[in-house]
């Protein structure tokens, strides 16, 4: 069988010397976070940069986070502190006194940083010039923003538009992404990949159908006025740690919080608020009603046993359960459900799920017991073949219960960057609907192409079979972000030319295309004020549909970045010249010039510069939650039958899922440990249970070398850590990006094509070069 090898120390630090293993916290926060906080800030910010740049963080007229998209209220005052121990560190990240000048890319040379791990490339610094490397040359050297852009243009307009990518990550703000998706179409491509096709495009694929919008249907009160929250697939305390006020919030007004994780995460175990004297000195709270270690990819059994015993609970006593007038004039399907969900296979259940019977039937209790529920979820159920099913099993146990349209109730798909859920709004879309691209057309005078265009995975394939003379990366770090890094690395080297519009080097601007380009620009927190017309600001949208302002106060570490739009519209102009019909220029100089045009195109957006200037922004329409509407064909929400699916490796393998330390956020690293789980010092580990690791031959600390498998074909990357870790059965884990070179790039969901990074099978052999010790290494 084929055996393709992962890369190994190019990736993360490997010190074996370093690693220490403390075991899993069982809570988040406190105060050590506020320590940590003001470390990381001081150490890569200073002390006047970081108070600066903090007190405005999601306030009204400051800056929103670049970390999560987790909202803040907009029907009270905010708090004084609304942030968390990895927003300080996105924003330190951000606000870093550190700078990559031309001087230190004379310095290392591409053969050398090749060699660099990710970690060592972000702390380098904030890149001060743009910056260029041609064919044969071993340094990135200085270049004019006039020369950079004719070198685009040159290029672009030397290619057919389809060989052409434009990515983007989801820290773009609303009216950037609005600029760029309409240069790609300006251009004649739907070639508009973004880090949403590797997240939630799998939640967006399950709720358009069924509920006809693809974003939660819940706001911020509504998750303390909930009676009951389901949390799947999801770790808060690191990943969107707010969020465990408002779970706290809801247990304190007599709600309950069901967990849904293969992993024992600290901040569904027990929160201590650092803005409270309980949470920093004292025990701090319970969050988690009912924690059940799941299965990875055994949510949909879950689900369907659920729904099993509330319809069970529904025929012993009628009306107790299902609401039948919601059902009657809102929904479609219920029959079929119903008789699907008439019997149940209880051994297969246990068997997928790894839960008991009667683990299922407390937790089917809870459910039938509430009359408002919450179900939030995130990448841990988005990214399987059968993550598209699964959350379609969450709208019909919503659905069968009548939670939406009320207070307390709803789907909450919760998304990572601050605005993924805004670009996607604003156009970046390589599916877009016609009703879109007519307004688009009319707007500008232009004609859209209508074919649909790459998305992450399939960018990759085309990059990797020479298909793509053009890439421009508008944020992000697609070498480190895609599965099967090895073709994605080998898609960046072919390319033509690479455009990478960066705040800091990364590892994609070393595997760069046969020319090309960084193009450094203005981060979040940065004052943006060259303009003709002083200071402007940009907007994003929150995983709850609220528009906001966002405007940096910094200092910029160098007066050769550009604002994004700036870039995105300087492009352009070197695109199509002079006789182009939008007027690029004006946008430039005003933005809201844009939000007048946005506010044409995009539905929901009227009076865009007015509402914007609100305190806290305005919300956009949402008929599940505004009106128990649903914008499918017929108007009715959809129940949907699938059949069972979970995910059975082959004998001596586990199923492994990839997952974020403490210390990152995306392929951003922030440092080397992982404070909650007890892992510090490194990040080549495996997590598996003890009784696992015995199975399997190996003792705790022993290392490996671990090999997935994937429709014949195996793969490996080198030198881990087995680390004996309370995790379910069956099922291991790593951190991502290290294991991406295990993810085959045709394991994908269905429908979505979302990468299947919570879905590879593996298995372990011992590294051959080494000899196990019995000290931790």
């Amino acid at each position: 069988m084929p055996d393709v090898r992962g890369r190994e120390a190019r990736f993360s630090d490997i010190d074996e010397e370093s690693l220490e293993v403390s075991g899993p916290k069982a809570h988040a926060a406190g105060l050590k976070a506020v320590q940590v906080s003001f470390d990381r800030g001081v150490r890569q910010a200073g002390v006047s940069r970081t108070l600066r740049s903090m007190s405005l963080v999601n306030q009204s007229g400051g800056v929103d986070c670049p970390g999560c998209a987790w909202p803040e209220s907009t029907t009270g005052d905010r708090k004084r502190v609304e942030f968390c121990e990895n927003g300080v560190k996105a924003l330190a990240e951000e606000a870093t006194q550190r700078i990559v000048t031309p001087e230190w890319w004379a310095r290392h040379p591409i053969s050398e940083l090749e060699q660099k791990t990710e970690y060592w490339l972000g702390q380098s610094g904030r890149i001060t010039h743009p910056m260029v490397i041609r064919a044969g040359e071993e340094h990135y050297r200085p270049i004019s923003w006039t020369e950079a852009f004719d070198l685009i243009g040159e290029h672009v307009r030397g290619t057919d538009p389809d060989r052409c990518v434009f990515y983007t990550s989801g820290r773009t703000a609303n009216e950037t992404a609005f600029m760029y998706q309409l240069l790609a179409r300006s251009l004649g491509t739907n070639n508009l990949p973004d880090c949403s096709n590797m997240c939630h495009e799998s939640s967006g694929t399950a709720l358009t159908p069924t509920i006809g919008i693809g974003k939660g249907t819940v706001s911020l009160e509504d998750l303390e006025q909930a009676e009951l929250i389901f949390v799947v697939g999801q770790n808060p305390g690191t990943n969107h740690p707010r969020m465990l006020g408002s779970l706290a919030a809801c247990r304190r007004n007599g709600g309950k919080v069901i967990a849904v994780n293969p992993l024992p995460e600290a901040g569904l175990l027990k929160f201590k608020d650092p803005q409270t004297p309980r949470g920093l000195l004292g025990g701090g709270e319970q969050i988690s009603d009912e924690y059940l270690q799941i299965k990875v990819g055994g949510d949909q059994a879950l689900f369907q046993a659920l729904g099993h015993l509330l319809l069970q609970k529904e025929r012993q006593n009628p009306g107790s359960v299902v609401d039948r007038e919601f059902v009657k004039s809102s929904t479609k399907g219920f029959e079929e459900y119903d008789a699907a969900r008439a019997t149940i296979d209880w051994q297969v259940t246990e068997e997928a799920t790894g839960l008991s019977r009667a683990e299922i039937e407390r937790t089917a209790e809870m459910l039938a017991a509430s009359k408002a529920t919450i179900f939030c979820w995130a990448l841990g159920i988005t990214q399987q073949p059968h993550s598209v099913d699964t959350i379609k099993e969450i709208v019909n146990l919503l659905l069968l219960q009548g939670n939406f349209g009320k207070p307390g109730a709803g789907a909450c798909p919760v998304r990572g960057h601050s605005n993924v859920q805004g670009d996607r709004t604003f156009g970046i879309w390589e599916k877009p609907k016609e009703d879109f691209l007519a307004r688009l057309d009319a707007e500008f005078g232009i004609q859209a192409p209508r074919e649909h265009g790459y998305d992450s995975t399939t960018a990759m394939y085309a990059m990797a079979e020479g298909k793509v003379d053009v890439f421009v990366s508008l944020g992000g770090n697609l070498a480190m972000a895609n599965s099967d890094t090895a073709l994605m690395e080998q898609g960046l080297k072919r390319t033509g030319l690479t455009v990478h519009i960066s705040t800091k080097p990364n590892r994609s601007h070393v595997v760069h295309g046969k020319t090309s380009l960084i193009l450094p620009t203005l981060g979040r927190s940065d004052k943006d004020d060259k303009h003709p017309g002083g200071a402007q600001f940009l907007s994003v949208e929150n995983s709850m549909s609220v528009v906001s302002r966002t405007q940096g106060r910094l200092e910029p570490v160098s007066d050769h970045l550009l604002a994004e739009p700036v870039l995105i519209a300087r492009m352009a102009q070197a695109i199509f010249g002079s006789g182009h019909p939008v007027d690029w220029r004006a946008m430039a100089e005003d933005y809201d010039v844009i939000r007048d045009h946005a506010s044409r195109v995009i539905p929901g957006t009227e009076n865009f510069n007015q509402r914007v200037r609100d305190k806290y922004g305005f919300v956009l329409p949402n008929p599940p939650r505004d009106h128990r509407a649903f914008a499918t064909g017929d108007g009715r929400a959809a129940f949907t039958v699938r059949q069972l699916e979970y995910l059975k490796p082959p004998e001596g393998h586990l199923v492994l899922q990839t997952m974020r330390s403490h210390d990152q956020y995306n392929t951003t690293f922030y440092g080397l440990d992982d404070r909650y789980r007890g892992i510090s010092g490194g990040r080549r580990v495996i997590l598996i249970h003890q009784e696992d690791l015995t199975l399997a031959g190996f003792a705790d600390r022993d290392l490996v070398d671990v090999v997935s498998v994937f429709r014949g074909q195996e793969r490996r990357a080198e030198r881990f850590r087995l680390v004996a870790y309370p995790t379910a059965r069956g099922c291991v884990a790593a951190y991502y990006p290290e294991a991406n070179a295990l993810v085959h790039r045709d394991l994908v969901a269905r429908e979505s094509n979302t990468p299947g990074f919570k879905a590879v099978f593996v298995r372990f052999e011992p590294h051959q070069s080494s000899a196990r010790t019995d000290s931790p290494a």
